[in-house]
C-alpha cells in the first residue's frame, strides 16, 4: 500500500470538481434510495435494483457494474460480509440483521462512491433479531455502526491541504480504538478517486500520523473505515468478490468521497458537503470527547456547505495534474 515515489496523484480543476459533485449527488440520491428500501423480507436484488434505476434516470452510469467483471450496480455486505457482497435474489433480509450498501457512479466520466451500513429493523430502532450473530453479539451492533461511521468524520475532518495522507488514517484508528476494542481491517482501504474509480494513493484505516504525500487542493479521496465485532481477520468467499470475517463477526463499513480544498473538507457525496458530519464533531469534542485525535474540519477551515459552494474559486490556482494508478498490492473496497 505503500506510494512510489514517481506517482503523482490526479488533482482537480474546480470545473471537474463541480463534475464529481455532481456524481456524488446522484451516489448519494442512489445509496438514499436503496437503504430506504431495506425492510425484512427484501432481497438484495432488489435493493440493487433500485440503486441502478435512480442511476440510470439521473442519466449516469453505475460505477461497479462490469468493474472487474462484477456483476452488480452496488455491494450488499450482511452480517459477517465486511465488503464487495453482491446482490441475490436469494438473499432475503430479516429483522436484525446489518447490511452494507456500497454505491457508486459515473457523470461524465467522473465517479463518486459511498457506502453506509444499517440495521435491518421493523417499525422501531433496533428491533429484535430474527436470526441472532454469533455469540448473540446483537447488543453490541449499535456500538460498531456508530464507532465506524464516527472513525469515517475524524477521518474526513484531516482531509485539508498541508496535512499528509496518514494523517487521516491515524485519525479513524484513534477514533476506532477510542470507541471499544473493535478490530480494523487492513487488507482493504479507501483510495484515490477522479477519472477512475480507483487511483493512488490508497488509504489505509491504520497507521503513525505525518507520513506519506502532502495533500493539496483539488484531490480526491475515498475514504471507508471497516470495523467488525471480532479480529480483524478476512477471507474471500468463492465467488472471487464477498469479503467475509474468519471468525463470523459482524462488520461495518462507512465511505464518503472528500474533496480537499482551502475552505475545508468538501464531502462530494454528502448532500449538504458534510456540514452535519464536522458539526457533530465539534459537538462531541465540545462534550469532552476525542480531544487527542487533530483539529477538527471546522477549526480553522469551514468544512461545511460554503466550502462547497466556494469550492471552484478557492481551487483556481490548484490547477490539474496527470493521473495516477492505484499502488500494486492494494487492495480497495469498491
Amino acid at each position: 500500500m505503500r506510494l512510489r515515489q514517481d506517482d503523482t496523484i490526479e488533482v482537480k480543476t474546480p470545473a471537474q470538481l463541480a463534475m464529481m459533485r455532481d456524481a456524488g449527488l446522484v451516489t448519494a440520491a442512489a445509496l438514499r434510495a436503496a437503504v430506504a428500501a431495506v425492510e425484512p423480507g427484501v432481497s438484495t436484488a432488489e435493493l440493487d435494483a433500485i440503486a441502478e434505476r435512480e442511476i440510470r434516470a439521473a442519466g449516469a452510469i453505475p460505477s461497479f457494474l462490469g468493474y472487474h467483471g462484477y456483476p452488480a450496480t452496488i455491494c450488499t455486505s450482511v452480517n459477517d460480509q465486511i465488503v464487495h457482497g453482491i446482490p441475490r435474489p436469494d438473499q432475503v433480509l430479516c429483522a436484525g440483521d446489518v447490511i452494507s450498501v456500497d454505491c457508486g457512479a459515473i457523470v461524465d466520466g467522473w465517479h463518486g462512491d459511498s457506502a453506509v451500513t444499517v440495521r435491518v429493523t421493523e417499525s422501531l430502532p433496533y428491533a429484535s433479531p430474527g436470526q441472532p450473530g454469533p455469540d448473540d453479539q446483537q447488543d453490541d451492533v449499535a456500538g460498531l455502526l456508530t464507532a465506524c461511521e464516527n472513525a469515517l468524520w475524524h477521518g474526513l475532518a484531516q482531509a485539508v491541504p498541508g496535512r499528509r495522507l496518514t494523517d487521516i488514517s491515524h485519525a479513524i484508528e484513534g477514533a476506532a480504538k477510542a470507541a471499544g476494542p473493535y478490530g480494523i481491517i487492513r487488507e482493504y482501504t479507501g483510495h484515490g478517486i477522479g477519472t477512475r474509480m480507483h487511483m493512488d494513493p490508497p488509504v489505509p484505516n491504520y497507521g503513525r500520523a505525518g507520513r506519506g504525500p502532502a495533500l493539496s487542493a483539488g484531490m480526491t479521496l475515498a475514504i471507508e473505515p471497516m470495523l467488525v465485532l471480532g479480529r480483524p481477520h478476512t477471507m474471500v468467499l468463492d465467488d472471487d468478490w464477498t469479503v467475509v470475517t474468519t471468525d463470523g463477526s459482524w462488520a461495518a463499513h462507512f465511505e464518503h468521497t472528500v474533496a480537499i480544498t482551502d475552505d475545508g473538507p468538501w464531502v462530494l457525496t454528502s448532500e449538504d458537503g458534510g456540514a452535519a458530519g464536522f458539526a457533530r464533531l465539534r459537538a462531541g469534542r465540545r462534550a469532552g470527547q476525542d480531544d487527542r485525535r487533530g483539529p477538527i474540519a471546522g477549526d480553522t477551515a469551514v468544512g461545511n456547505t460554503a466550502a462547497g459552494n466556494t469550492a471552484a474559486a478557492a481551487m483556481a490556482s490548484a490547477g490539474g495534474a496527470a493521473t495516477g494508478t492505484a499502488s500494486e498490492g492494494a487492495r480497495h473496497g469498491l
